[in-house]
């Protein structure tokens, strides 16, 4: 049975190998709290600072070398300085980055994008996925008159809408109502009763922060049938989940939403979201409109972010190339469950195609009502992986990329089987 002893010791080591990281990081402290801008990169006792990427390797400040299988929280589907995005953004680089005005990049990747997704009949650009979810939500409270939004436990929608407790302090104030995630018949009746007052349902079809739990069907089924009969706007976050077809977890379920938020690999891996839909709800933002709705931002056509997500959708994330991520995915994930079943473990592998979540339990995992904390054990096994040479998220997340290849989950499932035999 492992113990705090044993993460003490992990820890030891990981600080004696590290001893660059560690001075940055303090150095770091000096200046920002806890030595970091995200919260959800610290990892005690101290997280590795990544100095260099190219494909699916990192390279930390002390010169190890890992497998990336995080993927940048999935940003990073398309892996580091993918040689044609590379050249797209030199490409633009070249011809200015603040041109204060429409440029030529913007309508392709608009394009692109409405051809990918045909929810999404018209579309906004914006800087992140945070913004892109305040934004739905804004037009939803806006076009209907209402206030009230429905969220789930466990959903994370960005900085200011977080539900893993069921909300936080930072949250926007908005007239919150929150559900329990795959609850079918609790989530329809909770838009039934509340609909004169609900402007919109925003749920992730798969959550991704929460521990890469899936929507199931029904549920999202059960969603889109009782918002439509009662008026209310179905908000499909896909921001982590789009990948996982050519038009999003949404084209897999056949369900479509009114609005759908999209980010991150969509603007190349540079800051990026998006909001888009119907295009009745949309129109709003045409400025020729005299019930227009204002939206501003600096940079929402950003020409390095336009240059770089039109070429990662259109020149390198092909029909082939997202079944073949998403089936290394599929690989680690029931090699994982196979191997702790048959030994009967308390560990599991949940999620969709290429982003994949690792748990302390047998499961079934519903909801994050159904995960343990588990943190020792966390800390232990990403520890353990590391000392490898494989990095991804201590809470257990993974995102796979383009350039790893099936040696490369093959690796971590032995070094995660290592770790559960011992």
């Amino acid at each position: 049975m492992l113990t705090t002893t044993d993460l003490a010791a992990a820890e030891k080591r990981y600080i004696e190998s590290n001893p660059e990281s560690l001075r940055l990081h303090e150095e770091r402290s000096r200046f920002l709290p806890g030595g970091n801008t995200r919260t959800t990169i610290h990892q005690p006792p101290f997280p590795l600072t990544i100095v260099r990427g190219e494909g699916a390797r990192i390279v930390d400040a002390d010169g190890h070398e890992y497998v990336d299988l995080l993927g940048e929280y999935t940003a990073g589907l398309y892996g580091h300085s993918h040689p044609v995005i590379a050249a797209a953004i030199r490409e633009a680089l070249g011809d200015g980055i603040v041109l204060g005005a429409p440029n030529r990049y913007e309508a392709l990747l608009a394009e692109a994008v409405c051809e990918r997704f045909p929810s999404i009949e018209l579309v906004r650009f914006c800087n992140s996925g945070t913004e892109a979810n305040l934004l739905a939500l804004s037009l939803a409270r806006a076009v209907t008159g209402r206030s009230r939004v429905l969220a789930f436990r466990g959903g994370y929608h960005g900085g200011v809408f977080l539900f893993a407790e069921g909300g936080s302090p930072l949250n926007v104030p908005f007239d919150w109502l929150v559900g329990e995630y795959n609850d079918a018949a609790a989530a329809a009746g909770l838009v039934e009763r509340h609909a004169d007052e609900l402007a919109a349902v925003i749920v992730e079809p798969l959550q991704g922060s929460a521990g890469v739990i899936p929507g199931e069907p029904g549920f999202l089924a059960a969603l889109r049938e009782a918002t439509a009969a009662d008026g209310v706007l179905l908000v499909f976050d896909e921001v982590m989940s789009s990948r996982l077809s050519r038009g999003g977890l949404q084209e897999r379920l056949g369900i479509r939403p009114d609005l759908t938020t999209i980010a991150k690999y969509v603007g190349g891996g540079l800051a990026f979201g998006a909001f888009g839909g119907r295009a009745d709800l949309m129109e709003r933002f045409d400025p020729s409109r005299p019930d227009a709705l204002s939206h501003g931002g600096t940079f929402n056509n950003d020409v390095l972010t336009m240059a770089a997500g039109a070429a990662g959708l259109t020149r390198v994330l092909t029909d082939d190339e997202l079944a073949r991520v998403n089936a290394l995915g599929d690989r680690l994930r029931d090699r994982l469950n196979a191997f702790a079943g048959a030994r009967e473990i308390d560990f599991c592998a949940t999620g969709i195609g290429s982003l994949v979540g690792l748990h302390f339990t047998r499961g079934p995992v519903r909801s994050i009502a159904d995960l343990p904390s588990s943190p020792e054990l966390r800390g232990l096994l990403h520890l353990h992986a590391l000392e490898r040479g494989y990095s991804y998220a201590r809470r257990g997340f993974i995102a796979l990329s383009l350039p790893l290849d099936e040696g490369d989950v093959d690796g971590f499932a032995e070094v995660v089987e290592e770790f559960l035999a011992g």
